[in-house]
């Protein structure tokens, strides 16, 4: 039995879920701009739902939603949005992104996506596990090709993936008249290689900012950096 994972203003239940909560859902939440007072925020691939209840803790969105496919994670997401302090503003839809993407006429603000990555050759014999974390249920391709039909003129899209795939995203992204606008480097320790990207997207074309954040220095010694980005929502920070 999994735990409930009590964050400062919510807390959420995660033994239904295969995708658990991890630091990159975590930095994706808070590192999101929120700086252009967004009315709508869309989360693809919700999960457990904490990235936009992190989000809905951010700011004063009137509409977020969320979508999720796997069944089970996205009961656990409706059961953990109707718990939570923000239940008015929250809603998950269970559907595909394609089946959204063709339905809904409206725009979002904010669009944000932990997608799943790994490709053919990590799968195990867990179906919900996989179907979280492989690609091929949700290629970038197609992740792309939706955010531009789903984003609003001056809306801001945020992915994290993997600093392998960093420029490939970017290109895809281009055909699609995103242009990376944010990027931050995720290592685990100053020694350690660029794990993960941080990048954020939008229509308008701008000089692209690059910064690094190092989570720890040594096992659970946080760095300043990561401890600012996270205090608002980690219990211990």
């Amino acid at each position: 039995m999994h735990k409930p994972f009590q964050f400062k203003q919510f807390t959420i239940n995660q033994d239904r879920c295969a995708m658990k909560i991890g630091t990159d859902g975590v930095l994706l939440g808070a590192w999101t701009s929120l700086n252009h007072n967004p009315f709508s925020i869309l989360d693809i691939g919700a999960g457990t739902g904490v990235i936009a209840l992190m989000l809905a803790q951010r700011s004063s969105a009137q509409v977020i939603d969320a979508l999720e496919i796997d069944e089970n994670a996205y009961e656990q997401c409706v059961e953990n949005f109707e718990q939570s302090p923000w239940n008015d503003r929250l809603f998950c839809y269970h559907a595909s992104l394609l089946e959204f993407a063709e339905e809904i006429d409206d725009t979002y603000d904010v669009i944000v996506s932990n997608p799943p990555f790994y490709q053919d050759n990590y799968k195990t014999n867990q179906k919900q596990r996989d179907l979280a974390r492989f690609q091929d249920a949700m290629p970038f391709e197609h992740l792309l090709e939706s955010v531009s039909k789903l984003l609003s003129k001056e809306g801001i899209f945020s992915v994290v993936i993997p600093f392998s795939e960093e420029q490939t995203f970017i290109n895809l992204a281009f055909k699609h008249h995103l242009f990376a606008k944010d990027i931050l480097h995720i290592k685990g320790t100053p020694k350690s290689e660029t794990k993960r990207s941080l990048i954020s997207f939008s229509f308008n074309k701008t000089e692209t900012t690059i910064e690094d954040l190092v989570i720890e220095t040594s096992r659970h010694n946080y760095t300043q950096d990561y401890i600012t980005l996270t205090k608002d929502f980690y219990l211990k920070m």
